[in-house]
């Protein structure tokens, strides 16, 4: 059984993938990755094994509906100072325990370091880890970093996306979504199963389209 913070770390990938989607659309990647880090955590606090789900189906829309809350909020994670200081603290007492002991401390070994609870000490973790800059200055070497257009997380964070944005389309608008892009129906066949024209059948589909492109970039 993974502890709390070996699912965390195993997962932090997830986040990366997941800010990436809303990188150069007004706001730092530092609050993009720090909100997905929230929700991250969020996600696996509240996952249950049982029900025979994945981790990534359960954690994906948790993580996105962190980062997009950062937008309709329409500012920056604000980190409080206390937090700040003790992700300083738990980085020294990281290092430290490395150099003594070979290996990094779990989280509750990080909490008795710290002298707080599991949670604070994994909050701390989330907040000091790295992020992923798209870009390096011309005195760092390579220049930019080679990151894959379409990559195969980057593929199931977009599927999952899809998902949840249809779920939330009323009945009507899903079926006929599904029947012209998932069953490869025409347009006249789509408005002959659903009682409407071919041009009525036209008009809402645009309107949908446009509806789910506002969503999923929001």
């Amino acid at each position: 059984m993974k502890t709390r913070e070996e699912k965390i770390c195993d997962n932090i990938g997830l986040v990366h993938t997941c800010a990436r989607r809303f990188d150069r659309r007004g706001l730092e990647y530092d609050d993009l990755f720090q909100a997905g880090c929230m929700g991250l955590v969020k996600a696996v606090d509240g996952f249950d094994e049982t029900r025979g789900l994945k981790f990534s189906t359960y954690a994906v829309p948790v993580i996105l509906g962190e980062i997009r809350r950062l937008f309709r909020d329409g500012g920056s994670v604000k980190v409080s100072r206390s937090l700040k200081e003790l992700s300083l603290r738990a980085t020294r007492e990281r290092e430290r325990f490395f150099a003594r002991e070979g290996r990094q401390p779990t989280v509750n070994e990080l909490a008795e370091l710290l002298e707080v609870e599991r949670e604070q000490a994994a909050e701390a973790l989330c907040a000091s880890q790295p992020t992923l800059s798209l870009t390096r200055s011309e005195e760092e070497e390579g220049g930019e970093w080679e990151i894959p257009v379409a990559s195969p997380e980057a593929k199931i964070v977009d599927r999952l996306a899809l998902r949840q944005v249809l779920a939330e389309l009323p009945e009507r608008e899903r079926s006929l979504i599904l029947l012209r892009y998932f069953k490869r129906r025409t347009q006249q066949a789509t408005a002959d199963e659903l009682g409407m024209t071919q041009v009525q059948v036209s008009r809402k589909e645009n309107a949908i389209l446009k509806d789910l492109r506002r969503k999923l970039v929001q």
